[in-house]
């Protein structure tokens, strides 16, 4: 079974940098896509960054230029570094994950639990 678990979340000031990571676990072969999503109290959930396994990346553009998505393919680890945090930025952070499903040609995607930013002075 495919776990996806988030860490690195917590409380920041204005202005101050954290860094998520999240671990893929389970009978995997291979990783397509990855990336980062948030949902604010109230909101819905919206897309922060992608990267593909080549390395291509997509930002939202309220995070352009302080955000930046990474991933490690051999470790199945995607990471999402924040600079330059705003109150706006506060929301649960998941990931996301894009798995095939071989010898099938379907892919399934899976969720983590989320982990917690809170940006405030």
């Amino acid at each position: 079974q495919v776990q996806l678990a988030e860490s690195g979340g917590g409380l920041v000031q204005p202005g101050g940098s954290l860094r998520l990571s999240c671990a893929v676990s389970g009978s995997i072969f291979s990783i397509k896509d990855m990336g980062w999503y948030r949902q604010a109290p109230g909101k819905q959930r919206e897309l922060v960054a992608t990267i593909t396994s080549a390395g291509s990346t997509n930002y939202a553009d309220s995070v352009k230029g302080r955000f930046t998505i990474s991933r490690d393919n051999a470790e199945g680890t995607v990471y999402l570094q924040m600079n330059s945090l705003k109150p706006e930025d506060t929301a649960v952070y998941y990931c996301h994950a894009v798995i095939p499903v071989p010898p099938t040609s379907y892919e399934m995607d899976h969720w983590g639990k989320g982990t917690l930013v809170t940006v405030s002075s």
